[in-house]
């Protein structure tokens, strides 16, 4: 992904909206009979609705603790060098600067190697960590099959690599592997809950997704079969883009779908770079109705949320998992193993307008996480 919008534009790499009554429904003269009160009361009383509202409300909670409470219990050695891979897109950028910070409290040193996210520029990456030899490398979204010849020569050199946001799993190289499939797919059932929530499990749903990043497919997945389970009946589209429209048609393709599908009350976006630029275009068009979620919220996300032209985002913890790529490398440079770290349940958060903490930048999860990673390093 070459192209770039402005940096508030494109931070990025889900998302969840306040739930709220259909008040649209009542001013368009909706039926007011014995016959739909009692329709929307069945409804409301459905076990698919009460457990779509009970997790959404477990979502919307903000985190209090990191996920490792285990000390390092050894004095963590200083002068490291860590190559970084970025993938292309701002979110790895903010993955990046985040986890320099952290190496930052450790004495270490951090060369960030860009690439494009194509399979060619990311094995040119790994071909300038092997001639670098820096003592770990850490990467973000690409898996194992782009880079396996150089991930083995990586190992037989004994340099660990540690990845994040990938589909892919740990061995043969990979020393930790933090928001897996796994790890995400609880991002698809956050969103599932708001939908379900705000539309008391009566939407219409579009979910605009990235098949080229296959790391999303958990999340789309999940939250398919959670709609399904929740809002009983509820139509269901899925319309798949190319990364190419990021930052450029994709507020027309969204546009064209919901003027061709006008009874669409809700769009899910996969990632929440895709929807840059959709609500203004959306209100230009003068079908500024929809609800819109997004997975992966970022600075331009929770602007929109605050001035009400979207509705929600789930949270990616971004700081709290570059920390604790930090404390893992700790942890090996230690001589001690990663599993406290691997076996950790990163914090999640839907946001709405009901909890946004900020807008203007990405923010942590748990306000304090870096004073709780530094306790468990030895640092106050």
């Amino acid at each position: 992904m070459s192209s770039r919008p402005g940096r508030a534009v494109r931070r990025a790499l889900t998302a969840i909206v306040p739930v709220t009554a259909l008040l649209t429904l009542a001013a368009c003269g909706a039926d007011t009979t014995p016959a739909a009160d009692s329709a929307k009361a069945t409804a409301a009383d459905s076990p698919g609705l009460t457990a779509a509202r009970k997790a959404l409300a477990k979502y919307s909670e903000r985190p209090t603790a990191i996920p490792v409470t285990e000390p390092v219990g050894k004095k963590i050695p200083t002068g490291k060098k860590i190559d970084f891979i970025l993938c292309g897109v701002q979110s790895c950028e903010d993955l990046a600067d985040f986890f320099t910070a952290g190496a930052n409290q450790l004495g270490w040193k951090v060369e960030k190697i860009h690439t494009q996210g194509t399979p060619e520029s990311v094995q040119s990456a790994y071909e300038k960590v092997l001639r670098n030899k820096p003592d770990a490398v850490v990467a973000s979204g690409f898996p194992r099959a782009v880079y396996a010849k150089q991930l083995a020569q990586l190992k037989e050199a004994g340099i660990p690599v540690i990845q994040s946001n990938a589909d892919d799993v740990v061995g043969d190289g990979i020393e930790l592997l933090k928001n897996g499939p796994k790890d995400v797919a609880v991002q698809g059932e956050m969103l599932a809950s708001w939908v379900v929530s705000d539309s008391g499990a009566e939407a219409n749903t579009v979910y605009f997704d990235l098949p080229a990043y296959t790391i999303l497919k958990p999340v789309k997945d999940t939250f398919a079969a959670k709609y399904k389970e929740w809002c009983e009946g509820c139509a269901l589209d899925t319309v798949d883009v190319p990364i190419t429209s990021i930052g450029k048609d994709m507020p027309d393709r969204v546009v064209s779908y919901v003027r061709s599908h006008p009874k669409v009350t809700h769009i899910v976006f996969s990632l929440g770079l895709l929807n840059v630029g959709v609500p203004t275009a959306l209100k230009t068009a003068g079908v500024a109705d929809k609800k819109i979620a997004v997975n992966v919220g970022d600075a331009q996300n929770y602007q929109y949320i605050a001035g009400d032209l979207s509705d929600g985002a789930m949270a990616l913890n971004s700081h709290e998992t570059a920390w604790l790529q930090v404390d893992a490398l700790a942890r090996h440079f230690t001589g001690q193993s990663m599993e406290v770290d691997q076996k950790a349940v990163l914090p999640n958060m839907l946001i709405t307008k009901d909890n946004l903490v900020a807008t203007l930048e990405d923010f942590p999860l748990v306000e304090d996480y870096q004073a709780q990673f530094k306790a468990l390093w030895g640092l106050s």
